[in-house]
């Protein structure tokens, strides 16, 4: 038919044009190495620490504390190793929420095997950690980190920080805040101790992470010395890639009151919709305090990975589940940790720029996709 709607905002946002524009001029004058001294060098390095400046100013943080990775994944998993290696003599206990991204998890996993231990702190039926259930995992003498979302990935729904930093600052735990689906979006939450972030999830090309260490957190990388970025991060950086991620994340702040509005009505819409136009269906996450660019529904007696399909032949680009582990036989384990329907999954992430015409053109295509995959499996 032509025509696609991009609705998968919160795997990766395309790239911005502001950010398109820089990367280009980018790569003719930020190639050479920034660590030496001669000209081009120079100019490389100008470029890198103005970028710096940039996102470090949009997320909150000063500019020293601010380094780049290569991914937010790594970004994730330096930020939880590094500072429970900078606190191994206040304590090897970690706390974490049971929604958190993979990348937490995974960390979290290799810590255990690595004789630490490790807390899972549940959600209710819309996501969200308990707060005081939180405190009172993080009082534990021998806590030497915490990590919380500000926005869960699969379902939108924010997370408590504000309440989580302070208890955390009254048991003197640094928390680690994953940004990943909220930065550009929304304000940064106060009282984070470390921060990441992934650009290519705010229109900045892929292949760029945040770490921001505020000053006073004790870490301590898990790899070998680098000196490059603050020596938490090994490797050369991408000045070109990074100048275009500062410049996406700047445009994207600059236009989050607007769009923010725009999409969550059509956010709003969407959940409205879907259960009055197709029978057994579950809308997952705070209609509320959410994300104001993802929503997500489970229909009863229908294949994931079927709908999904048939979705793409009909021109919508969703998702399904964890981003990370669409390809297993292993059910979201965001939603099982909800409690909620986990096949038939469908995520709607909208993009900057994604329109009134393709959520109701998508509302019109999804009952007769729903009844003949229903049909075909014999349960409509």
């Amino acid at each position: 038919m032509g025509l696609v709607a991009y609705f998968d905002a919160a795997s990766t946002e395309p790239l911005h044009p502001q950010a398109r524009e820089a990367l280009l001029a980018a790569i003719d004058v930020g190639w050479a190495d920034p660590a030496r001294l001669y000209g081009q060098a120079r100019r490389a390095h100008l470029l890198l620490e103005q970028a710096r400046t940039e996102v470090a100013e949009a997320l909150g943080a000063r500019p020293d504390e601010v380094s780049f990775t290569s991914s937010g994944t790594q970004a994730v998993h330096l930020g939880v190793l590094g500072t429970l290696h900078g606190r191994r003599r206040a304590g090897r206990h970690l706390v974490t929420g049971a929604v958190e991204h993979s990348s937490v998890l995974h960390a979290a996993s290799l810590h255990e095997r690595g004789g630490g231990t490790v807390e899972i702190v549940g959600v209710d039926l819309r996501g969200r950690v308990d707060p005081a259930a939180f405190k009172a995992a993080v009082s534990r003498p021998d806590t030497g980190l915490a990590c919380l979302q500000t926005a869960n990935h699969e379902v939108g729904t924010l997370q408590p920080v504000d309440e989580v930093a302070a208890a955390c600052r009254e048991h003197g735990v640094p928390l680690l805040v994953d940004a990943a689906q909220t930065a550009g979006r929304l304000p940064i939450p106060q009282g984070w101790s470390v921060l990441t972030a992934s650009a290519h999830k705010w229109g900045g090309p892929a292949g760029v992470g945040v770490l921001a260490v505020r000053k006073g957190t004790r870490f301590r990388s898990f790899l070998p010395e680098d000196e490059r970025e603050r020596r938490r991060v090994p490797g050369f950086e991408n000045v070109p890639a990074i100048v275009a991620a500062a410049a996406a994340l700047r445009a994207m702040t600059a236009e989050a009151a607007r769009e923010r509005s725009r999409l969550s009505a059509l956010v709003d819409k969407i959940r409205r919709t879907v259960p009055e136009i197709v029978p057994d269906v579950e809308v997952i996450g705070d209609p509320v305090e959410r994300a104001p660019h993802i929503v997500t529904f489970s229909c009863l007696y229908v294949d994931g990975e079927v709908l999904l399909t048939e979705l793409d032949k009909a021109g919508f680009a969703v998702s399904s589940g964890s981003s990370c582990t669409a390809s297993t036989l292993r059910p979201s384990h965001v939603l099982e940790a909800m409690g909620v329907l986990t096949h038939g999954n469908v995520r709607v992430s909208l993009p900057r720029g994604a329109s009134a015409a393709e959520v109701d053109r998508f509302l019109a295509v999804l009952p007769d996709v729903v009844h003949r995959i229903r049909q075909d499996a014999g349960v409509a």
